[in-house]
């Protein structure tokens, strides 16, 4: 990581922002900027009506989640890397987690905004309950 490298990763309860992130990751050197963002979607492992989602993070998330964010950074070309993942009561359309990275280029962007976000979803201690038609339940992750 260098000093003019813009470094952002938590675990929050408030809605996410697409802009936030953008904002974030920008540089005077970086042409790219690749984002991912998870939405709350209505059906999940091939089962319809998804109602809600309640994610839960275990205490070391974020510790980890900024672990990640900064291996990533560390990344040849890279200038901005923001990870930010939301927890507690979301409901379909919602953003779950959103995800930038910035670069020179725009195959070091992708190819950094692919690793944060497979490593963010295999790694990082967060779990979601999701709810269907209202009635029945199941975790996911754990």
């Amino acid at each position: 990581m260098t000093e003019d490298q813009t470094i952002v990763a938590g675990v929050r309860d408030e809605p996410l922002s697409v802009d936030e992130a953008l904002q974030a990751v920008r540089h005077p050197q970086a042409g790219a900027v690749t984002i991912f963002v998870g939405i709350v979607r209505d059906h999940d492992g091939g089962r319809a009506g998804v109602t809600r989602l309640d994610y839960s993070a275990h205490p070391e998330a974020a510790e980890r989640l900024t672990a990640l964010v900064t291996s990533v950074a560390e990344g040849a070309q890279i200038h901005g890397v923001y990870a930010v993942h939301r927890v507690g009561e979301l409901t379909v359309g919602d953003l779950a987690v959103v995800c930038a990275v910035s670069a020179e280029h725009r195959a070091e962007a992708f190819d950094a905004g692919r690793r944060l976000i497979e490593e963010l979803k295999s790694g990082i201690p967060i779990w979601k309950r999701q709810e269907f038609d209202g009635q029945e339940h199941e975790w996911v992750g754990l």
